[in-house]
Protein backbone atom coordinates (compact mmCIF):
# COMPACT_ATOMS: atom_id res chain seq x y z
CA UNK A 1 0.00 0.00 0.00
CA UNK A 2 1.34 3.25 -0.98
CA UNK A 3 -0.18 6.82 0.43
CA UNK A 4 0.89 10.25 -0.44
CA UNK A 5 -0.11 12.38 2.16
CA UNK A 6 0.36 16.39 0.90
CA UNK A 7 2.10 19.32 2.88
CA UNK A 8 2.74 17.31 5.79
CA UNK A 9 5.52 20.26 5.91
CA UNK A 10 4.45 23.75 4.81
CA UNK A 11 6.79 25.77 2.54
CA UNK A 12 7.57 27.70 5.47
CA UNK A 13 8.79 24.65 7.03
CA UNK A 14 10.81 23.39 4.04
CA UNK A 15 12.54 26.91 3.41
CA UNK A 16 13.63 26.23 7.57
CA UNK A 17 14.62 22.70 6.49
CA UNK A 18 16.94 23.77 3.42
CA UNK A 19 18.67 26.46 5.01
CA UNK A 20 19.50 24.49 7.94
CA UNK A 21 20.56 21.82 5.80
CA UNK A 22 22.87 24.03 3.88
CA UNK A 23 25.13 25.21 6.65
CA UNK A 24 25.25 21.57 8.26
CA UNK A 25 28.48 18.80 7.69
CA UNK A 26 26.87 15.84 5.18
CA UNK A 27 28.89 12.55 5.37
CA UNK A 28 28.56 9.53 3.18
CA UNK A 29 25.42 7.81 2.91
CA UNK A 30 26.93 4.56 2.78
CA UNK A 31 27.91 4.36 6.66
CA UNK A 32 24.22 3.73 7.37
CA UNK A 33 24.00 0.81 4.88
CA UNK A 34 23.97 -2.54 5.54
CA UNK A 35 27.04 -4.82 4.04
CA UNK A 36 24.74 -5.36 0.53
CA UNK A 37 22.99 -1.89 -0.01
CA UNK A 38 25.71 -0.05 0.97
CA UNK A 39 27.40 -1.64 -2.72
CA UNK A 40 24.72 0.31 -4.56
CA UNK A 41 24.04 3.26 -2.31
CA UNK A 42 25.87 6.50 -3.48
CA UNK A 43 23.87 9.47 -1.55
CA UNK A 44 25.05 12.19 1.59
CA UNK A 45 23.32 11.90 5.01
CA UNK A 46 23.44 14.28 7.70
CA UNK A 47 24.72 12.28 10.80
CA UNK A 48 21.95 10.97 12.69
CA UNK A 49 23.20 12.04 16.28
CA UNK A 50 24.24 15.72 14.91
CA UNK A 51 21.77 18.52 16.81
CA UNK A 52 20.52 19.81 13.56
CA UNK A 53 19.11 16.34 12.55
CA UNK A 54 18.00 15.50 16.03
CA UNK A 55 16.01 19.18 15.98
CA UNK A 56 14.59 18.53 11.97
CA UNK A 57 13.50 15.48 13.32
CA UNK A 58 11.44 16.50 16.17
CA UNK A 59 9.49 18.85 14.07
CA UNK A 60 8.67 16.18 12.10
CA UNK A 61 7.77 14.08 14.15
CA UNK A 62 5.35 16.67 15.96
CA UNK A 63 3.94 17.00 12.55
CA UNK A 64 3.19 13.11 12.22
CA UNK A 65 1.27 12.97 15.67
CA UNK A 66 -0.89 15.53 14.03
CA UNK A 67 -1.69 14.06 10.49
CA UNK A 68 -4.69 11.53 10.64
CA UNK A 69 -3.82 10.12 7.18
CA UNK A 70 -0.22 8.96 8.18
CA UNK A 71 -1.70 7.69 11.50
CA UNK A 72 -4.85 5.78 9.54
CA UNK A 73 -2.17 4.21 7.01
CA UNK A 74 1.09 3.61 9.13
CA UNK A 75 -0.61 2.67 12.64
CA UNK A 76 2.64 3.22 14.41
CA UNK A 77 3.52 1.85 17.21
CA UNK A 78 6.97 3.78 17.62
CA UNK A 79 8.67 6.01 14.74
CA UNK A 80 12.23 5.99 14.35
CA UNK A 81 14.10 9.52 14.64
CA UNK A 82 14.09 10.86 10.50
CA UNK A 83 17.00 11.02 9.21
CA UNK A 84 18.08 13.65 6.04
CA UNK A 85 19.56 12.76 2.66
CA UNK A 86 20.93 14.34 -0.50
CA UNK A 87 21.26 13.21 -4.02
CA UNK A 88 23.45 15.76 -6.20
CA UNK A 89 24.12 14.86 -10.05
CA UNK A 90 25.51 11.24 -10.56
CA UNK A 91 24.51 9.79 -7.40
CA UNK A 92 21.88 7.18 -7.19
CA UNK A 93 20.89 3.85 -4.14
CA UNK A 94 20.24 1.02 -6.29
CA UNK A 95 17.54 -1.49 -5.68
CA UNK A 96 17.13 -2.73 -2.11
CA UNK A 97 14.93 -3.66 1.05
CA UNK A 98 15.27 -1.61 3.91
CA UNK A 99 16.62 -3.73 7.19
CA UNK A 100 14.18 -5.32 9.12
CA UNK A 101 15.59 -4.55 12.37
CA UNK A 102 16.77 -0.76 12.96
CA UNK A 103 18.77 -0.19 16.05
CA UNK A 104 18.34 3.39 17.85
CA UNK A 105 20.04 5.30 20.70
CA UNK A 106 20.25 3.39 23.72
CA UNK A 107 20.43 0.19 21.61
CA UNK A 108 16.80 -0.21 21.71
CA UNK A 109 15.77 -2.43 18.75
CA UNK A 110 12.63 -1.66 16.13
CA UNK A 111 11.00 -3.83 13.43
CA UNK A 112 10.92 -1.94 10.37
CA UNK A 113 7.69 -1.87 8.56
CA UNK A 114 6.64 1.51 7.46
CA UNK A 115 8.88 3.20 5.33
CA UNK A 116 8.45 7.06 4.31
CA UNK A 117 9.80 10.17 2.58
CA UNK A 118 9.67 13.49 2.79
CA UNK A 119 10.71 15.20 -0.26
CA UNK A 120 12.49 18.64 0.64
CA UNK A 121 13.19 19.85 -3.34
CA UNK A 122 10.48 20.34 -5.57
CA UNK A 123 10.54 17.79 -8.93
CA UNK A 124 10.92 21.15 -11.01
CA UNK A 125 14.63 21.62 -9.53
CA UNK A 126 16.12 18.79 -10.64
CA UNK A 127 15.82 15.74 -12.99
CA UNK A 128 15.91 11.88 -12.00
CA UNK A 129 15.88 11.37 -8.70
CA UNK A 130 12.70 8.97 -8.75
CA UNK A 131 11.39 6.96 -5.96
CA UNK A 132 10.62 3.36 -7.37
CA UNK A 133 8.69 1.23 -5.74
CA UNK A 134 7.79 -2.36 -6.57
CA UNK A 135 4.49 -3.62 -5.35
CA UNK A 136 1.69 -5.65 -6.61
CA UNK A 137 0.53 -3.54 -9.48
CA UNK A 138 4.36 -3.11 -10.66
CA UNK A 139 6.67 -0.26 -10.50
CA UNK A 140 5.25 3.20 -8.76
CA UNK A 141 7.65 5.86 -9.43
CA UNK A 142 7.31 8.64 -7.10
CA UNK A 143 8.51 12.62 -7.31
CA UNK A 144 6.56 14.57 -5.05
CA UNK A 145 6.20 18.00 -4.27
CA UNK A 146 8.69 19.37 -1.21
CA UNK A 147 6.87 19.07 1.69
CA UNK A 148 4.41 16.20 1.08
CA UNK A 149 5.89 12.57 1.67
CA UNK A 150 5.16 8.78 0.36
CA UNK A 151 4.05 6.00 2.97
CA UNK A 152 4.96 2.10 1.60
CA UNK A 153 6.09 -1.15 3.14
CA UNK A 154 9.48 -1.42 4.38
CA UNK A 155 9.11 -4.65 2.60
CA UNK A 156 9.11 -3.41 -0.98
CA UNK A 157 11.90 -3.59 -3.31
CA UNK A 158 12.86 -0.03 -4.59
CA UNK A 159 15.37 2.37 -5.68
CA UNK A 160 16.15 6.11 -6.10
CA UNK A 161 17.40 6.87 -9.77
CA UNK A 162 20.09 8.36 -10.39
CA UNK A 163 20.25 12.25 -10.46
CA UNK A 164 20.94 14.21 -13.54
CA UNK A 165 20.19 17.85 -12.78
CA UNK A 166 20.43 19.34 -9.91
CA UNK A 167 19.80 18.07 -6.38
CA UNK A 168 17.38 15.97 -4.40
CA UNK A 169 16.94 16.61 -0.58
CA UNK A 170 14.49 14.47 1.39
CA UNK A 171 14.22 13.30 5.01
CA UNK A 172 13.44 9.25 5.44
CA UNK A 173 12.05 7.31 8.28
CA UNK A 174 10.80 4.20 9.80
CA UNK A 175 7.86 2.95 11.64
CA UNK A 176 7.45 0.15 13.69
CA UNK A 177 3.59 -0.85 13.25
CA UNK A 178 1.01 -2.09 15.92
CA UNK A 179 -0.32 -4.04 12.73
CA UNK A 180 2.72 -6.33 11.01
CA UNK A 181 1.41 -7.18 8.08
CA UNK A 182 0.52 -4.64 5.20
CA UNK A 183 -2.05 -6.42 3.84
CA UNK A 184 -4.03 -5.75 6.99
CA UNK A 185 -3.41 -2.09 6.97
CA UNK A 186 -4.56 -2.43 3.69
CA UNK A 187 -7.89 -3.69 5.10
CA UNK A 188 -7.47 -1.20 7.91
CA UNK A 189 -6.93 1.48 6.13
CA UNK A 190 -9.83 1.45 3.80
CA UNK A 191 -12.23 0.38 6.73
CA UNK A 192 -11.30 3.85 8.24
CA UNK A 193 -11.09 5.80 5.33
CA UNK A 194 -14.56 4.25 4.22
CA UNK A 195 -16.28 4.97 8.27
CA UNK A 196 -14.80 9.01 7.23
CA UNK A 197 -16.61 9.30 3.97
CA UNK A 198 -19.84 7.93 5.82
CA UNK A 199 -19.40 10.28 8.80
CA UNK A 200 -19.25 13.34 6.34
CA UNK A 201 -21.95 12.55 4.35
CA UNK A 202 -24.41 11.25 6.97
CA UNK A 203 -23.14 12.47 10.06
CA UNK A 204 -22.20 10.46 13.55
CA UNK A 205 -26.02 8.62 13.53
CA UNK A 206 -26.98 5.48 13.10
CA UNK A 207 -26.70 1.69 13.75
CA UNK A 208 -25.01 0.68 10.13
CA UNK A 209 -22.30 3.45 11.20
CA UNK A 210 -22.03 2.23 14.98
CA UNK A 211 -21.10 -1.61 13.29
CA UNK A 212 -18.22 -0.42 10.67
CA UNK A 213 -16.73 1.42 13.85
CA UNK A 214 -16.97 -1.73 15.81
CA UNK A 215 -15.35 -3.25 13.42
CA UNK A 216 -13.10 -1.75 12.63
CA UNK A 217 -11.88 -1.72 16.27
CA UNK A 218 -12.47 -5.23 16.93
CA UNK A 219 -9.76 -6.05 14.32
CA UNK A 220 -7.34 -3.71 15.52
CA UNK A 221 -7.89 -5.42 18.10
CA UNK A 222 -7.66 -8.48 17.12
CA UNK A 223 -4.50 -7.67 15.00
CA UNK A 224 -2.81 -5.39 16.82
CA UNK A 225 0.65 -6.46 18.65
CA UNK A 226 1.75 -3.86 21.46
Amino acid sequence: MLIHVPNILSAEDVAQFRHALETSQWADGRLTAGDLAAQSKHNLQIPADSEIAQRLGEHILRALARNDLYNAAALPLRVLPPMFNRYDTGMTFGAHTDNAIRTVAGGARLRADVSTTIFLTDPEAYDGGELVIEDTFGQQRVKLPAGDMIVYPSSSLHHVTPVTRGSRWASFFWAQSMVREDDKRAMLYNLDTAIRQMRATYGDEGEALQRFVSHYHNLVRLWAEL
